[in-house]
């Protein structure tokens, strides 16, 4: 059976355990989903299940988008994602609720981390900077020298440095599963999950575990 679902991270709270200890935990709107396509070896070259979640207006999808749903007779679903699984064992046309996971299941959860622009790389890689005494007045945040003398002479590509900060996909490995609540769809698992409130995740059974 597959365990995995496509949610909707909801917010960080805390809740109590056996011993009174507060426990951080991320809420996940995950579900209700349905199986839109069932991907075999025989016809796709790989096995996967592809899933989808958020009915919204037909308006909001293109025909193509549609037609792929109809052939199941689901409703217009906004999300589509797949998930790789050997042996599947559901049908398309399924539909899928928090009840694939319990409490203490380990999980992955993959989403898009918040975007943070352009940082520096004190930021972006934890540089220490330079000194902030001895006559200093610009280089506390800078990332110094990098270069590589005479020969080559150059930084080579894909060093460490300035850029592009956040707003790339990331998944958090191994989380427990604390919390399933079967009446609001909603799946808490212990730390932190990638990305802003509201943002789409994909939840699924953990791959270290």
């Amino acid at each position: 059976m597959l365990k995995g679902l496509i949610g909707k991270k909801v917010g960080m709270t805390q809740i109590f355990d056996e011993a009174g200890s507060a426990v951080p935990v991320t809420l996940i709107e995950a579900g209700p989903c349905y199986v839109t396509q069932v991907r075999t070896p025989e016809q796709d070259g790989y096995t996967a299940v592809q899933l989808g979640f958020e009915e919204v207006k037909p308006k909001r999808l293109t025909g193509g988008q549609l037609g792929h749903l109809k052939r199941n007779s689901l409703p217009p679903l906004r999300f589509l994602r797949e998930f790789r699984s050997k042996e599947p064992g559901i049908e398309a046309g399924s539909k899928l609720t928090v009840e694939v996971f319990e409490v203490g299941d380990r999980v992955d959860v993959i989403g898009k981390s918040k975007g943070r622009g352009f940082a520096g790389a004190v930021k972006r890689y934890g540089f220490r900077g330079g000194p902030k005494t001895h006559g200093q007045s610009d280089r506390l945040r800078a990332p110094g020298s990098r270069g590589t003398g005479t020969s080559p002479g150059r930084v080579f590509k894909g060093s460490r440095g300035p850029g592009h900060m956040g707003n790339v996909r990331v998944t958090s490995q191994n989380l427990e599963v604390v919390l399933v609540d079967l009446e609001r769809n909603l799946i808490g698992v212990r730390g932190s999950v990638p990305g802003a409130s509201g943002g789409v995740v994909m939840v699924k059974a953990a791959r270290k575990d």
